[in-house]
């Protein structure tokens, strides 16, 4: 993928420059990672299988690491095998862990582990690497929290509350880290193509509703989030920290 296809008329340069995407492995993550490389970053992602081998894709462009967000100990081991590093995309997550019900106090706790604590425990075991990075502008965080960091989605319970916790977050760290010349932003993203979303994709009734009320009258891609997530990083974003955009067709603003 080079930068043109994935960004008509826009380039950004990451040449010389060390970019962590945890989840990188597939869906938004991927084309995150995608992105940065075509930038001609350095880019590491994580997956849950234990090597790069194990996917059904080619993935030796990347340094791969394997990451299981609920592991405190392998959280750390991943913070430990980055050198040094210019930018963390915190992307990993999942809704429904396992298949089951958030509503059962387990499940929520293990939803929250996955998409909001292993956030702020790789922000925090990568804070030292980041402020020494030369990026202009800073080194950056960038979270990825979605609708139901907005709104009350009832079949997801413990992943809304842990990315509306995510928006906390990001702002809190936005103060604390700029200290480090760390900027800390988040970006909610809308309904988009991935492996998460196939099974909902599959069926129209879930599906149109969502179309009807979006303005621009599609789901997203992997690149609509791409796009503003190389922005925020890049010099370009040099001015904001503590924010979350929201990436979504205009989904959140239709009355």
């Amino acid at each position: 993928m080079s930068n043109t296809d994935t960004f008509p008329n826009i380039s950004f340069d990451y040449c010389g420059y060390q970019v962590l995407v945890t989840g990188g492995s597939n869906g938004i993550g991927e084309g995150i990672a995608q992105a940065y490389l075509a930038a001609g970053a350095d880019v590491t992602i994580t997956g849950t299988r234990a090597s790069a081998g194990d996917y059904d894709k080619d993935l030796s462009a990347y340094n791969y690491l394997q990451m299981i967000a609920t592991d405190n100990d392998n959280l750390q081991a991943v913070a430990d095998a980055m050198t040094k590093l210019d930018i963390l995309i915190n992307n990993a997550g999942a809704s429904l862990p396992d298949g089951k019900d958030e509503y059962e106090p387990e499940v929520f706790e293990k939803a929250v582990a996955i998409n909001l604590t292993s956030n702020y425990r790789l922000a925090a075991a990568l804070k030292d690497k980041l402020s020494a990075s030369e990026l202009p502008g800073g080194a950056s965080i960038i979270g990825m929290a979605s609708m139901s960091s907005l709104f009350g989605i009832e079949i997801v319970p413990g992943y809304g509350s842990a990315k509306t916790g995510l928006m906390g977050l990001t702002r809190v760290l936005g103060v604390s880290y700029a200290k480090s010349n760390i900027r800390v932003n988040a970006i909610a993203c809308g309904l988009i193509e991935s492996n998460m979303t196939a099974g909902m994709l599959e069926i129209p009734e879930m599906i149109q509703p969502h179309l009807d009320r979006t303005p621009q009258g599609r789901l997203g891609k992997p690149q609509d989030i791409a796009g503003p997530t190389l922005f925020l990083s890049s010099p370009a974003a040099q001015y904001i920290t503590g924010q979350t955009l929201v990436v979504d067709g205009g989904y959140s603003v239709q009355g």
